[in-house]
């Protein structure tokens, strides 16, 4: 790295940290104490909300995992996580939110005491604090330090798992410990639009480097199928190579049996997570329980939905492009991932061995490789004899019966899909310019808003849903604030000790790892808030059961079904709420709940946020209906 991109990367580090400490010390509120350090004071604008919700959303699980899964089999259609969550910001903002700025709530467990009772609130309290210390810290840690020390390793700079791990989080927790959420805001302004203007320059650079491209060292992606298109003459300039080289890949709608996105998911299963994300999830939340006034919030939010139509384009659509050039350096970097390799010679060692029930899986750029032409004959024979064997061991059983045997599927990778935004960096941005050090600091950044998020919604969640609730009902303003310091500090360490065991690969990779824990959570959530908007009868009981009934509905899925994540919340969600409806037939309250006003915010709903929300869904639909 030149001076300049060193000089520029660790600027951008005190920028964010001297900006974020210093706006939070400004302009404290009436309320003081809690409401200055966890809330902000509720003084938040509608485009410090809009951006903050960004940042704190975008992460390395989007710029490396995202522009990973594009260069892979999925293309384009990972994009629906960004672009269904356009829809339901816009639901959030005129549904959601003007209940828990009524009710003035802290934190959204405490909305579940306005409509349920105390227990449901506790329950709620107990499950996300879990979830977010336990899995969402440890999660984005991981996630974050393992691209950054990877990144970091390409420019001689060589820094371990852990020591990542512990840089970012020492980073996050100084300025959320000292300026609360006030101080996370404003980073996250400065590093919101640093990293959509990174995510920008990256996919300049990659269509300029498309356009420039030897037509014979471009590679055309291939979508699930694995069959590679039939291309026509490559035509001149980076866009027009980029639509006829992915012609394949760009489209939204993925076959039924898609184990990562079926259009199934679609219609119901996607929705059930983004709902909870988006309007339910505390360290999202946060920022909109902040806002100066329903109108200033609803603004921010409709800011957020028409950003994430936006992120697909700098971030996936340069994974596409990182396949078309570097596919070779991607086969390269999969032979020298040692997890990779680990797992492709655990699946090879599997050939011959027809009682293990293995079927050997090799991707298309495995089985097209020359090197790997004799053992392909091998996998064929190899997975005949265990298919003939699983037919006779199978006769006359049924797929519902209990031991039916299911052949585990071994796959063999040849081409690391997340090497895709690294390939695209080392290549494309060259050293000195101080564009290196800027995009940099801009995914470091990107990291570090997302775990100063989640460290400050555990601390707020742990300080007034437990702490205040239960150790301390009499605690002063500052003794809360203190309490929220105390618990960053405790945190992050649990977090840094956490974060480097998920390294292990018996976790699965970090999706799965998040998304299997936090389903034993989420779907209850989002069931307990949907009946409680629309039932305001239904006795608190109904709560606590739609809380306490889904993770063992989850669990039996789980472990007695083969249906994917999404399948399994979308059947509890139905489940949950039948139960709910017929619990709540039964025990009824005699007058129906009311939100009373717990505020003195100006709750007047922003006509022009609704006219542009209505605009963001119909981009949306728009988007769909050409990417179809």
């Amino acid at each position: 790295m030149g001076f300049i991109d060193i000089a520029v990367f660790f600027g951008f580090i005190v920028l964010v940290m001297v900006v974020g400490l210093w706006k939070s010390k400004s302009a404290h509120s009436e309320e003081g104490g809690a409401a200055d350090y966890f809330l902000a004071g509720r003084g938040l604008k509608w485009w410090l909300i809009g951006i903050s919700l960004i940042a704190a959303n975008i992460s390395a699980e989007q710029f490396v995992g995202m522009s990973g899964a594009a260069a892979g089999s999925l293309g384009l259609a990972i994009a629906s996580y960004e672009w269904m969550a356009a829809v339901t910001l816009v639901v959030v903002a005129f549904c959601f939110l003007p209940h828990f700025l009524k009710t003035g709530i802290y934190t959204i467990p405490q909305f579940l005491e306005h409509r349920y009772n105390p227990l449901a609130r506790s329950l709620m309290a107990f499950a996300t604090l879990l979830i977010l210390v336990g899995v969402s810290l440890a999660g984005v840690i991981y996630a974050g330090a393992l691209p950054m020390c990877e990144l970091f390793a390409q420019y001689n700079i060589n820094l371990s798992l852990t020591a990542c791990c512990w840089l970012m989080g020492i980073l996050a927790a100084v300025y959320v410990a000292v300026g609360g959420l006030k101080a996370c805001a404003w980073a996250d302004l400065v590093q919101g639009t640093a990293l959509v203007l990174g995510g920008a320059v990256i996919t300049y650079f990659a269509f300029q480097a498309l356009g420039l491209a030897d037509p014979s060292s471009l590679t055309a992606g291939v979508g699930e199928t694995g069959i590679a298109p039939v291309l026509g003459a490559i035509p001149e300039g980076g866009v027009a190579r980029f639509f006829e080289l992915n012609k394949d890949k760009l489209h939204m709608v993925m076959s039924a049996q898609n184990p990562d996105i079926p259009w199934t998911a679609l219609v119901l299963g996607l929705w059930i997570p983004n709902f909870y994300y988006w309007g339910l999830n505390q360290y999202i939340t946060q920022r909109l329980l902040g806002s100066a006034s329903l109108a200033e919030g609803q603004k921010g939010i409709v800011l957020a939905a028409a950003l994430k139509l936006v992120i697909p384009f700098v971030i996936v659509f340069p994974g596409l492009i990182a396949f078309n050039l570097y596919t070779k350096d991607m086969v390269v970097s999969a032979g020298n991932s040692p997890k990779i390799q680990v797992s492709n010679d655990k699946a090879l060692a599997e050939i011959g061995k027809v009682d293990s029930v293995a079927i050997l899986e090799p991707d298309h750029y495995w089985k097209n490789n020359p090197a790997h032409a004799e053992a392909v004959p091998k996998i064929i024979a190899h997975n005949v004899a265990v298919e003939t064997i699983l037919k006779v061991k199978n006769a006359g059983k049924k797929a519902g019966d209990k031991d039916f045997l299911v052949a585990q599927k071994m796959a063999l990778v040849g081409i690391q899909n997340d090497s895709a935004l690294g390939h695209l960096i080392k290549n494309l941005l060259k050293p000195g310019t101080g564009l290196l050090g800027f995009v940099l600091a801009a995914l470091l950044g990107a990291i570090i808003s997302s775990l100063a998020a989640v460290l400050n919604a555990a601390s707020t969640i742990f300080t007034m849903d437990i702490y205040a609730k239960y150790l301390n009902k009499h605690a002063t303003q500052d003794a809360l604030v203190k309490v929220g310091r105390v618990c960053i500090g405790v945190f992050v360490v649990m977090g840094c000790l956490l974060a480097p065991e998920l390294n292990n690969p018996n976790f699965g990779g970090i999706f799965k790892f998040i998304q299997e824990f936090q389903g034993y959570v989420s779907t209850g959530i989002l069931a307990a808030f949907i009946y409680g908007f629309i039932n305001r009868r239904g006795a608190g009981i109904t709560g606590v059961i739609a809380l306490l009934l889904n993770p063992i509905c989850y669990e039996l899925l789980r472990r007695f079904t083969t249906f994917a994540f999404l399948d399994r919340m979308a059947i509890c969600l139905v489940v949950i709420l039948a139960v709910m409806t017929v619990v709540g037939m039964i025990y009824r309250l005699p007058q129906p709940i009311v939100f009373h006003s717990n505020t003195n915010l100006d709750l007047r709903s922003s006509k022009g946020a609704k006219v542009a929300g209505i605009g963001v869904v119909i981009v949306t639909a728009i988007l769909y209906v050409i990417f179809f």
